[in-house]
């Protein structure tokens, strides 16, 4: 093949007249096996050691004219033969410039859905667009399975009002930066937070840990055995499917993955050296690239009984990206993008591509790998009548190859690395869901658990509550304007509208003054029909104070007085302090 396309070149064949030579030719190196588990490099801008001189870099007209492409230059062009033998790569390009979406190509508007704009009518309906009660009936339903099969009678049953209020801790817990804090600490009388023990006391909170189920596990095994995300599937899908019915992703999307930390048993544990924690549950994301705001994801299992699977990436690519209006762009990194996904996404849903490659791929023309005879900075292209490849010289003797379905043209920019337009576009869109990795670990809700259930659980948490603030944000553009800790504010403002129905259902205080004084303040401002403060400043009507005063009116107390964080309550007690009914 190398002969070939040696031939080809120094005959100074046409493109036509090359693709005349491949269809007649019946002689066709072997594919190369390309392996999904490889890491290969990527070229980040913000971590350029190698500075170049200015009279050792070239000017724009040379990269764009003389040695920035390999072989010499005709007016049709020269053509580049891929390693397979079965793509056809142009020195020149193919079709008119492409360019980006103009405005008002996109049928529907980018941000919340009419759906989600009219349900976010305070902070907390903002979270339950997410948290529904469907998702909650199940959480619900298998916990109080679980707590009475433990139990027995003695198991007084987890209301919707107790499963708010413990994700409303959890939350909180994640605010005041305290993930890795024994829970004890956070109930001590003296340094603890005093909205924790207003809330409900600390072995009811541990009851609650060790009994929290998302499945039947008597049925189990039996849905194990074709499923290993069995012990959260129904939870996972019902509330996954959410995602993408209540914003409308802008035109650029970034896939991506994403590490859940967990160090525990679990069939599908991944190790990912390149991610802080090393150890945990992978999730394939889909997010809006402006907003970051969590379109679709999927959990990976691991490998299936026949092995890994071929073509992993494309087919998450699909998958995420299902239901995505098209004219969209998708940014996403060198474990996804291949020739024949670009060519599928734009055929088959009118879907652009942009990403870096993996330099073993067999789509890609050996005269573009070539880095020796380079200058540094430079870069070389080369064209088919759907796609755009670059070839950029970043360092000498490393280049970064990126393929792209939206630019059709050599345009390079007038910065000093004079770096191409398809590469600046790149570095714009592909740190979507990194974003969302680091706005969610700086708040997080996980607690240390060795249940990997659980860890996912925290991770829906933890999702649902960035969404939601998301969708406030965009919805009430003028909330606390000028502020720069908004997300804090939003999720302590979240926690606490959790935590209030249960606070204001206690029976007795706390021992504690000052856990006493916020049941107290809670009691005072149910009585007056004090909105919350994200109501009153949004002006919109507050459904929170209603549900809080009215949802489970009549029903009995779960926590009494607390003597050194130990419950005391009426009638006989398990070893977790939970009462009978």
């Amino acid at each position: 093949m190398a002969s070939a396309e040696g031939d080809m070149t120094r005959q100074g064949f046409t493109a036509t007249q090359a693709l005349e030579q491949m269809v007649a030719s019946e002689d066709e190196g072997p594919e190369e096996d390309v392996s999904e588990e490889e890491d290969g490099e990527e070229y980040d801008p913000e971590h350029d050691d190698d500075a170049v001189d200015d009279e050792e870099a070239p000017d724009v007209a040379d990269a764009a004219a003389d040695d920035d492409r390999p072989g010499d230059r005709r007016a049709d062009g020269e053509i580049y033969l891929s390693k397979n033998g079965k793509i056809a790569w142009s020195s020149v390009p193919c079709r008119a410039r492409q360019g980006s979406p103009p405005q008002g190509r996109h049928e529907t508007v980018a941000g919340p859905t009419a759906q989600a704009a009219a349900g976010a009518c305070d902070i907390a309906s903002a979270f339950s667009l997410f948290i529904t009660p469907r998702v909650e009936a199940i959480v619900l339903e298998a916990t109080n399975r679980e707590g009475s099969r433990r139990h027995g009678d003695a198991w007084r049953g987890m209301d919707a009002v107790d499963l708010r209020a413990y994700a409303g801790l959890l939350i909180l817990a994640g605010v005041y930066r305290s993930r890795g804090e024994a829970a004890a600490s956070l109930w001590d009388a003296e340094s603890g937070r005093p909205i924790f023990r207003a809330t409900m006391p600390l072995k009811v909170f541990y009851a609650y840990s060790s009994l929290l189920r998302f499945d039947d596990r008597e049925t189990r095994p039996a849905r194990r055995a074709v499923d290993k995300l069995a012990a959260v599937r129904e939870l996972w899908d019902e509330w996954s499917a959410r995602l993408p019915s209540l914003y409308n992703p802008g035109p650029d999307v970034t896939v991506d993955e994403q590490l859940v930390p967990f160090r525990g048993r679990c069939p599908f544990r991944q190790y990912m050296p390149s991610k802080p924690a090393r150890y945990g549950i992978k999730a394939w994301v889909c997010c809006d690239a402006r907003s970051s705001y969590a379109w679709k994801m999927q959990v990976y299992t691991g490998k299936t009984r026949d092995g890994p699977e071929r073509n992993l990436g494309a087919r998450v690519v699909f998958d995420l990206t299902e239901g995505l209006p098209r004219d969209h762009t998708v940014t996403c990194d060198n474990f996804f993008t291949s020739y024949e996904l670009a060519q599928r996404l734009l055929a088959d849903r009118g879907l652009a591509l942009v990403g870096t490659v993996r330099k073993n791929k067999p789509e890609l023309p050996p005269a573009l790998l070539a880095t020796k005879t380079r200058r540094v900075l430079s870069s070389a292209f080369a064209f088919t009548p759907i796609a755009t490849l670059v070839s950029y010289l970043a360092r000498r003797n490393r280049n970064v190859l990126l393929l792209s379905t939206l630019h059709a043209d050599a345009r390079l920019s007038d910065r000093a690395d004079r770096k191409p337009a398809l590469i600046l576009d790149y570095n714009r869109n592909k740190g979507g869901v990194d974003n969302l990795d680091k706005v969610i670990g700086t708040y997080s809700c996980r607690r240390m658990t060795a249940r990997w259930p659980l860890a996912v659980f925290h991770n829906i948490l933890d999702v649902s509550s960035y969404n939601a603030f998301v969708i406030w944000r965009e919805v009430h553009p003028d909330w606390m304007p000028g502020k720069r800790n908004k997300r804090r504010v939003f999720l302590e403002r979240l926690g606490k509208a959790l935590v209030r129905p249960l606070i204001e259902r206690r029976v007795t205080l706390p021992r504690t003054e000052a856990s006493a004084a916020v049941v107290r303040a809670a009691r005072e401002e149910a009585l007056c029909g004090t909105p919350p403060d994200d109501v009153a400043r949004s002006g919109r009507p507050g459904a929170e104070s209603a549900r809080s005063g009215s949802a489970r009116a009549g029903q009995p107390s779960q926590q009494e007085e607390e003597v050194s964080d130990v419950p005391v309550q009426e009638g006989p007690q398990d070893a977790h302090g939970v009462r009978p009914v």
